[in-house]
């Protein structure tokens, strides 16, 4: 078997009928550009998140308080009929 050298085609090629995409490049210095934007996303996720956290464990909270008194209630109640 021959080595495969730069010129010659490959199996897909020779069988790939439909071209392959032309891939443009950004002008050099591009990356911190992109990295910089996904920083800036990420850290707005991260707000969101926390404040989505902070409300839910609110929720918890007072849901917790509320059935405490609940149960509170209902043993001063049986207590009382005795």
């Amino acid at each position: 078997m021959a080595g495969n050298a730069s010129y010659e085609t490959s199996w897909a090629d020779q069988w790939d009928y439909n071209k392959d995409p032309i891939v443009y490049h950004n002008g050099g210095g591009g990356g911190s550009n992109s990295t910089d934007k996904y920083k800036q996303k990420l850290g707005e996720g991260l707000g969101k998140t926390k404040q989505v956290a902070s409300t839910g464990f609110k929720k918890v909270k007072e849901g917790t308080s509320v059935g405490f008194k609940w149960i509170k209630d209902k043993y001063q109640k049986t207590t009382q009929k005795r």
